[in-house]
């Protein structure tokens, strides 16, 4: 299928020998292989690179979704000229599939119709290796979040195991992690101009193999002092931290340490007679369009939002993409997030550094929106990771390289960043004065610690922005507990609340906030789980999204989840590993909901507060009723359970997909991070 077409106002990519026919190829220059539906929008990442590199003069094809069985699908726009770019999609593949209690997701939102089985688990891996088997002397480029997040040895919850760098296992030749723009360009310009791939060892933001002769030289001068700037970080090797989880929790806190591209090290780590060896990561994007406009040494904000998207899923999907739903009229002002979350893989992969839009490109695409047949007024989100952090920046750039904090706002919001939130309120009210734009809404988070500082932003936010719920995600309210979270403790949130209640009174409104709660996070015992409920209940809330927590990889709160103790402090840490413990705690959450109180009941008892299951006004829930009882007895007899830590935790055999024509996670997955 042809993917020109006049109703669109942009050529796809090809996706077909037809399409590349139809351009006047041969041959494509790159080709993008992608776990996701192809989207020509902005918001799913693979597809965003690849109009990046088109938009540099390269043509880029695509496959979306290859039937991963075989090589063929592989093989269907021919050998590309440069290298394979291969993601898993805009998620990472298991997490896409399963739960917290490892069960199998109903939809995958990033495929046809919501259809499951569209992609492998670990699609990054199994896509590498049939990219090498369809053309073994093609270059193999990983790239996107599920490569990012595991190019070091890393904790995998859903096997239980400590697994290898990812770049072993998928016989890659490079790993891009982080945003991949400015790596992937210079990849790109130098295979053009005829480097070699095994030549390209200094490029920021890649990972590479090395041999043993290579590391046993690092080895014996490594980093040992934060001075030490031009020596490499040796982190423990991959046998060191399978054998001591000790061991596992000194290689995260070393790594956390250089994330910041100001002053981060190359990093190495022995895997065997082999290791994986890291270049310190991209330099951020300029904000804007730049200082140089044009410039292709430098990659600016403006210009990844400025290239030509049809913001349509490809016509040959006949099925919505639930994904494409959620985001179609949503607008990105930034990337980026220095709230440091220990649960959390924004910061790890986007970075600390906000990386902001102009204004003036905001209004274009805003009025790229406006012209969809389907638009009828409304933007649904003008945010990013997180709804308020548009513009903010440390007051210097010379602090700003030195620094070495994993967090500008805890425990305490840093002296040196700038929380002026006046070129975001002035973006808001620009797009909300567009004509033919009706509602502009605030769907990402709002990191209320800052938007406290800043009476003006709630005013303007209550008022115009929000269509009766606002989203925010306090987590906790256990002072312990929000410590291991790196989150701000619960007296500012109330403070928001207020200040949002009352600018809500003011406009005319009745609007309520919409908190967001962690359970079975490190950290979290039973008791700090009964805490949260009774704060819950006395403020008259009945959460109905929880997120069970979930260890992904490379996050600071995953060591935590892993070896039991804080690596950032190296103190132990309580954690609930079970997955019925795990169940008990999200029970606490939904305390209110009859569904859970056996197990809500349950958990009381072994916290020690039977004196919360009453008919009482502090109690949390009722004692159990004979008809409660019955019916429990009945469902029991209804279905075998299944044994805990079997078929529960049983995967499926690979299905044959369909033909096919979202800090952390562990909420339902959408499309891009949002902000805690």
């Amino acid at each position: 299928m042809a993917s020109i077409s006049p109703r669109y106002a942009h050529p796809f990519l090809p996706v077909t020998r037809a399409d590349m026919q139809a351009r006047g190829w041969e041959q494509c220059d790159i080709i993008i292989v992608s776990g996701d539906a192809y989207v020509d929008h902005p918001a799913f990442g693979p597809v965003l690179i690849a109009r990046f590199l088109e938009g540099r003069g390269f043509k880029v094809g695509l496959i979306p979704q290859p039937d991963w069985h075989s090589a063929e699908p592989f093989k269907a726009l021919g050998p590309p000229r440069l290298f394979f770019g291969v993601a898993a999609g805009n998620l990472d593949s298991m997490l896409n599939r399963l739960t917290a209690q490892k069960k199998n997701r109903s939809e995958d939102q990033y495929s046809p119709g919501g259809r499951t089985n569209c992609r492998p688990d670990r699609a990054s891996i199994v896509y590498a290796q049939r990219c090498r088997e369809a053309f073994p002397d093609v270059p193999v480029v990983l790239g996107g979040i599920e490569a990012s997040l595991r190019r070091i040895a890393h904790f995998d919850y859903w096997s239980e195991k400590v697994r290898r760098s990812i770049l072993f296992d998928a016989k890659a030749d490079l790993l891009v992690f982080g945003m991949g723009e400015r790596p992937i360009w210079e990849i790109a310009d130098r295979l053009h101009r005829g480097e070699r791939i095994e030549d390209l060892t200094d490029i920021r933001g890649t990972a590479r193999l090395i041999n043993d002769a290579a590391m046993k030289a690092l080895e014996a001068d490594p980093a040992k002092r934060a001075a030490d700037r031009d020596k490499v970080v040796v982190l423990p090797s991959y046998e060191e931290v399978v054998a001591d989880t000790r061991a596992f929790a000194v290689m995260s806190r070393d790594f956390q340490l250089e994330t910041n591209p100001g002053n981060a090290r190359a990093i190495a780590q022995r895997h065997g007679n082999r290791a994986i060896y890291m270049n310190p990561p991209a330099r951020p994007l300029e904000d804007g369009a730049g200082q140089k406009p044009g410039d292709t040494s430098t990659v600016a904000m403006d210009e990844l939002y400025d290239l030509k998207f049809n913001r349509v899923p490809h016509p040959m999907y006949k099925e919505p993409i639930p994904a494409y739903e959620t985001v179609k009229h949503s607008v990105v002002l930034m990337r980026g997030c220095f709230g440091g979350c220990t649960f959390c893989s924004i910061t790890e992969h986007e970075g600390r550094v906000i990386q902001s839009r102009s204004a003036q490109s905001v209004l274009r695409e805003v009025r790229e929106v406006r012209r969809m047949g389907d638009f009828r007024g409304t933007i649904t989100d003008l945010g990013g990771p997180t709804a308020n952090m548009y513009k903010l920046k440390c007051k210097s750039e010379d602090i700003e390289s030195r620094c070495r904090k994993l967090s500008c706002v805890h425990p305490g919001v840093c002296e040196n960043l700038q929380t002026d939130h006046g070129p975001l309120i002035s973006l808001m009210k620009q797009v909300r004065e567009e004509p033919g734009i009706k509602h502009v809404f605030i769907a990402s988070g709002v990191r209320y610690d800052l938007a406290e500082r800043s009476p003006e932003y709630v005013k303007e936010l209550a008022a115009h922005h929000v269509g009766g719920q606002l989203s925010v995600a306090p987590e906790h309210v256990s002072p312990r507990v929000l410590e291991k979270m790196k989150k701000p403790g619960i007296e500012s949130f109330e403070r928001f609340q207020n200040m949002f209640a009352c600018a809500s009174e003011d406009a005319g409104k009745e609007q309520y906030d919409i908190a967001y709660f962690i359970s079975g996070h490190p950290g979290s015992t039973l008791e700090d789980m009964v805490m949260l409920a009774q704060w819950l209940k006395e403020k008259g809330k009945r959460p109905r999204q929880v997120q069970d927590f979930i260890p992904t990889p490379m996050s600071v709160a995953t060591a935590m989840y892993y070896t039991g103790l804080d690596p950032l402090k190296m103190e132990p840490v309580y954690t609930a590993k079970g997955l019925r413990e795990k169940r008990l705690q999200k029970a606490l959450l939904l305390y209110w909901n009859p569904e859970h109180w056996p197990l809500a009941r349950e958990a009381l008892r072994l916290a020690g507060r039977e004196d919360l299951i009453g008919r009482g006004p502090n109690a949390l829930v009722p004692p159990e009723s004979a008809a409660e009882a019955a019916r429990l007895r009945r469902a029991a007899s209804a279905e075998p359970q299944p044994q805990e830590g079997l078929a529960t935790n049983a995967w499926p055999r690979p299905v044959q997909p369909r033909p096919s024509g979202r800090n952390n996670a562990g909420r339902t997955p959408r499309p891009g991070p949002r902000g805690r």
